[in-house]
């Protein structure tokens, strides 16, 4: 994260962090104070939405919150500093395997420097002691060598065990990297990523897809009433069912708060619609219960509203679109699925 403030808006920003997290009673580390920075510098949307989606909602603040905004948004330095030490890692590697490879160059040339001028010493040789020295040269000459070429096999094979381990360790930082810490779910990252291919497949191939934006209903209850723990279990419980909801090619991923979204790649809106009602009435079904007491505390609701993309249409426009339904889902009495009309259609498709 870039910060390009110069001293007198840092100092604003920065005091307005501090205020805000002595004022929610939150421990001034570090991570928590870049978090409140950069919310009042508004140098990440996605920051100011989370966040805004907090308070609009009069969800607690937390440090458990704050620490998982952090992480989804900010969090970036151990991936980071695990992509350098890869990279130094295979610098180094490549330093030995041509080091390695010099030597046997140089060795090679030697050696068959050496076996030009054994014909000519062997021309001249007079006695059975000068044969046997010219032997004795070139087998500590051919040992030699094979020594340097045991040598470079041997830094090749350390060389490519490390390339996989590596291979492995940034596959792990990649997945991470696209994976929502809470729930397991595609993070935003992710979705912003998987929305651009599947929009630019979708304009390549004359086709459409369908996005989906799911709220869980009355989710502030739930944190205020059992503590965010159980908010956190309420969304874990959420994001398992779209996960099994979910076949192929569709992305399913945690937009931010209580907020998810869903992409469905060649569906039409009145599938659309279908797979937001089969989802909510599959989390409906469900019992949310204190683990600690096995107390059932009730059951939850998710409201979704549903867009389909037109060719040639801003992402943006899209998701504004899809967020209009949502909250017409909300404002109709919530627990259903209301679908957006899209740009060429007068009326829209609603379902509850």
């Amino acid at each position: 994260m870039d910060y390009p403030h110069d001293l007198k808006q840092a100092k604003s920003y920065a005091e307005q962090a501090m205020a805000r997290v002595f004022h929610e009673n939150l421990a001034p580390t570090p991570d928590i104070y870049e978090l409140w920075y950069v919310y009042y510098a508004g140098i990440s949307p996605e920051i100011v939405r989370a966040i805004d989606i907090l308070i609009d909602n009069n969800q607690k603040i937390t440090e458990d919150r704050c620490r998982d905004l952090h992480t989804r948004f900010l969090s970036d330095s151990r991936n980071e500093e695990a992509v350098r030490h890869a990279g130094d890692q295979i610098n180094a590697t490549i330093r030995n395997v041509t080091g390695a490879v010099r030597d046997v160059h140089s060795a090679t040339a030697t050696y068959s420097g050496s076996l030009a001028s054994v014909n000519q010493r062997m021309s001249s040789v007079k006695t059975p002691e000068e044969v046997q020295n010219i032997v004795k040269d070139v087998m500590a000459e051919t040992h030699d060598m094979l020594a340097k070429n045991q040598k470079l096999e041997q830094e090749l094979d350390r060389s490519s065990a490390l390339m996989q381990g590596l291979q492995r360790d940034l596959e792990q930082v990649r997945k991470e990297a696209m994976t929502d810490g809470l729930t397991g779910l595609s993070n935003r990252k992710a979705f912003d990523a998987a929305i651009a291919r599947i929009t630019e497949e979708a304009e390549a191939s004359n086709t459409s897809f369908t996005l989906l934006m799911v709220d869980i209903d009355h989710f502030k209850s739930f944190n205020d009433n059992f503590g965010h723990q159980i908010g956190d279990q309420v969304l874990r419980l959420v994001a398992r069912t779209l996960i099994e909801g979910v076949k192929g090619k569709d992305v399913a991923a945690r937009y931010g708060g209580e907020e998810f979204v869903i992409i469905l790649p060649d569906t039409t809106l009145p599938a659309g619609v279908a797979v937001g009602n089969s989802l909510r009435k599959a989390v409906a079904t469900k019992d949310v219960i204190n683990r600690s007491s096995g107390e059932k505390l009730g059951r939850i609701t998710m409201s979704v509203g549903v867009a389909e993309f037109t060719s040639g249409e801003k992402i943006t426009d899209l998701i504004e679109r899809a967020d209009a339904a949502l909250y017409t889902a909300k404002h109709n009495g919530r627990n259903q699925v209301a679908a957006a009309p899209t740009p060429a259609r007068k009326s829209g498709y609603e379902a509850g």
